[in-house]
Order: C-alpha cells, then sequence, then structure tokens
C-alpha cells in the first residue's frame, strides 16, 4: 500500500529533493516469466507504489515516473488500450491512498490524445490530491520532452510577437517556466531500470545536471530496497555542476 513506512536509506539532509525514474523492463519482464506484456505493466503498479512510499519516507520533495511516453502510441493497439486502462484504474484506485499519505498529483505532458474516461480519472486524480502539501508526484503521460521544449518555444515565441516579452529576457527561467515541470527543482538523480543507457527523450532541458543512475533491475522487481540503494549511491557523490 501507498501508506507503508519505509526505512530511511539516507539523511533527508543528503537526499534528492527530484528524483525522476524511467520505468523500463516490464515487457522484458513478462516475456521472462513467461506471462503477456501487459502482466508487466501490472505489476509495474505495484513498484510504483512502493516507490512513492520509499521517496516519501526518504524525505524526497518531487518524485517524476515516466509512464508513457509520445512513442509509446506506436506499440500495439491491445498493449496501448491496456496501458490506458491501467492508467485509469491507478487514478481511481490509489487516488484516496495518496491523499491520505498528502501526496499531490501532477500530470506532464498532453492530453488531446488521451480516451476521454482517462483524462477524467487523472484530471480527478489531479484534483482531488490538489491540497496536499508532502511528496509531488508527477506522472508523465504521453510525454516528449522535444514536443514540451517546442511548446515552450512557441510561447515563448507568442510573447515576444504581443510585445510582452523583450527577446533580450529570454533566459533559462524563462523557458523552465514554459515547462511542465514548472515552478519544480530540476531532477537531481535519474533512475533508470531494466539495464539500458539513455533518456528516451525524458526531462531533456531538466536533467542538464542530473545524477545517473541505471540498474539491470526490471522495473516490476524495483522496490522501495533498489530505490533506497539509488538514493544512497547519490548520497556517495560529489556534484560540482562543471565547476
Amino acid at each position: 500500500m501507498i501508506h507503508e513506512r519505509i526505512p530511511r536509506a539516507v539523511a533527508p539532509a543528503v537526499a534528492p529533493r527530484h528524483v525522476a525514474i524511467i520505468m523500463d523492463g516490464n515487457r522484458r519482464w513478462a516475456a521472462a516469466h513467461g506471462l503477456p506484456a501487459l502482466e508487466g505493466h501490472r505489476r509495474g503498479l505495484a513498484a510504483l507504489r512502493s516507490v512513492v512510499a520509499a521517496a516519501a519516507s526518504a524525505g524526497v520533495d518531487v518524485l517524476t515516473a515516466y509512464a508513457f511516453s509520445e512513442e509509446n502510441w506506436q506499440r500495439p493497439p491491445a498493449e496501448v488500450g491496456g496501458l490506458m486502462e491501467l492508467a485509469a484504474y491507478f487514478a481511481r484506485h490509489e487516488a484516496a491512498a495518496l491523499a491520505r499519505e498528502n501526496v499531490r498529483v501532477r500530470i506532464l505532458g498532453r492530453r488531446d490524445r488521451l480516451p476521454a474516461a482517462v483524462d477524467r480519472a487523472l484530471r480527478d486524480l489531479e484534483t482531488g490530491t490538489a491540497a496536499c502539501t508532502g511528496l509531488a508526484l508527477n506522472l508523465a503521460i504521453d510525454y516528449s520532452a522535444r514536443t514540451e521544449l517546442a511548446d515552450a518555444v512557441r510561447g515563448i515565441a507568442a510573447d515576444v510577437l504581443r510585445g510582452t516579452l523583450d527577446p533580450a529576457a529570454i533566459d533559462d527561467a524563462a523557458i523552465a517556466g514554459r515547462l511542465h515541470t514548472a515552478g519544480q527543482p530540476d531532477p537531481d538523480l535519474l533512475v533508470r531500470t531494466g539495464g539500458d543507457l539513455r533518456l528516451s527523450n525524458f526531462l531533456l532541458y531538466q536533467c542538464a545536471y542530473t545524477e545517473l543512475f541505471s540498474t539491470p533491475v526490471p522495473w516490476p522487481d524495483f522496490g522501495a530496497e533498489a530505490f533506497n540503494e539509488a538514493l544512497a549511491t547519490f548520497a556517495a557523490r560529489q556534484r560540482r555542476f562543471g565547476r
């Protein structure tokens, strides 16, 4: 359950403020266990519950989970439909537990291509947790960092044309303020499960100085213990930001 208490891996003073996770390996996990791909995604929901609890216990401020990319629409229709149903299921069945644990949910990504019922469930989840002040949980659904950046550039261009923004004033803050993560710190740590070593069009602007942690553990097998290992690795690193 979301509300389970997880022992802290690191002191709050050295915990990352923002952890981003590429939840990879669901289909490979399912294939290795002789199960359909959708079962791997279902098992991934349990991993997400565990990691949300671990992040809250560790004092992490923001957790961003890559749930469905813009490119994922290219997968078989049955798998896409199943993923959409799982997103709606999570939104409906975890809303009360997330609110009790003071977790505020924000959806990152496009809305216009989501099935109406899924969009409504996700909006209800956001509304139902809007007053929460604990862990901020970002769910990236139909998300693309390149699309996010293109939208930000269009917004800046429109403001320049309207005369409300001087081109000379375009800086990091002007761009960051138009991203889906506006108002939140950039990720300190990005965790990728499943063993691959790539960003996969995820938070490209925000991850300029993010520490990376890759593990061969597939997402359905990744839980609080593995998450705490990633936090401990982060705590042992020396961040210099180019200095």
